[in-house]
């Protein structure tokens, strides 16, 4: 008779902002100027990665790679979030839901991939500058670059299926702007007990994994850098990785402070807007600020346009 009386969902409702009612217009105009910067900036990144040779190089290559999947990623979220705040219409279909939840997981953990790759690669360049060249062929940075995105769609599509194989049959509001594990999880009719330990796990190799990675083949450039006798090559080894350094920090930095710090609080959906928008939005600034190739690159770019218009 209980299951009898179960009704299975159709939609689900994301009213992250909808305690922010009458700060709509503000906060969609913020966020879509937020979208528009992210979006021309990684796009000027893989344009000048495209059209200039000096930015043809293995280092580059990951950036270019990195800043298409932050194109994606910002539009796999944004979009809906801009509807969501001009029609007020927090539905979302249960499909579309799951379809948003496995794209933003797949595309943040192929990041969390290539973040690890792009320091293998800085790692290589510091520790192994003879052997750098032969090893980071046009082939293998092919190879290199194709693994992230195999790893991340293979890996989170394992915790999605097992959420989605959940009954929902109650309560269907998300607290939150876009369609997550957790609150979905939350959400279910059925005991989730296998479907949390199943996310936990596929957060090893996906999340924890990388990070690991990352944190020791940069103990180990700092330990060869600091062998440097000359102030002048110590300058120029960490410029190539300063600018990948505050990537990582602004990456992990914001996804620790979302996920790991206690709930509870109805400003937790502007931290969610951290790294769904403004992290993607401030990656092509700190690669075109904080190094000089780029900065060249863009500036040739720029006075070539000039004299085509004058």
């Amino acid at each position: 008779m209980q299951d009898a009386n179960k009704t299975t969902l159709m939609e689900f409702q994301l009213v992250g902002f909808s305690s922010f009612l009458k700060y709509h217009s503000e906060i969609f105009y913020a966020v879509l100027l937020a979208y528009i910067v992210c979006i021309i900036g990684n796009f000027i990144i893989i344009v000048l990665v495209m059209t200039h040779i000096s930015l043809q190089i293995p280092m580059y290559f990951f950036i270019f790679i990195f800043a298409i999947s932050e194109m994606m990623c910002v539009s796999v979220t944004i979009p809906k979030l801009l509807y969501i705040l001009a029609k007020t219409d927090y539905r979302i279909s249960v499909i579309g839901c799951f379809t948003q939840m496995y794209a933003l997981h797949a595309i943040g953990e192929t990041e969390c991939f290539l973040l690890a790759l792009m320091a293998f690669d800085r790692f290589l360049a510091i520790n192994n500058p003879l052997q750098y060249s032969s090893v980071m062929n046009n082939a293998f940075c092919c190879v290199l670059g194709t693994l992230p995105w195999m790893a991340g769609f293979i890996i989170s599509f394992i915790p999605v299926i097992f959420t989605a194989l959940l009954e929902y049959c109650g309560p269907n509001k998300i607290d939150q702007f876009f369609c997550d594990l957790a609150p979905l999880q939350n959400l279910a009719c059925s005991n989730p007990t296998i479907s949390n330990f199943v996310t936990m796990l596929a957060a090893i190799p996906a999340v924890v994994f990388p990070f690991t990675m990352i944190v020791v083949l940069y103990i180990t450039i700092i330990k060869t850098v600091l062998k440097i006798n000359s102030n002048a090559g110590k300058k120029k080894a960490f410029s190539t990785c300063s600018s990948h350094l505050i990537v990582v920090c602004l990456f992990y930095g914001t996804i620790i402070i979302v996920y790991i710090r206690p709930k509870g609080s109805h400003y937790d959906k502007f931290l969610s807007l951290m790294y769904t928008v403004i992290t993607p939005m401030l990656n092509p600034f700190i690669y075109t600020l904080r190094n000089t190739e780029v900065k060249n690159a863009l500036q040739k770019s720029v006075r070539l346009l000039r004299k085509q218009v004058l």
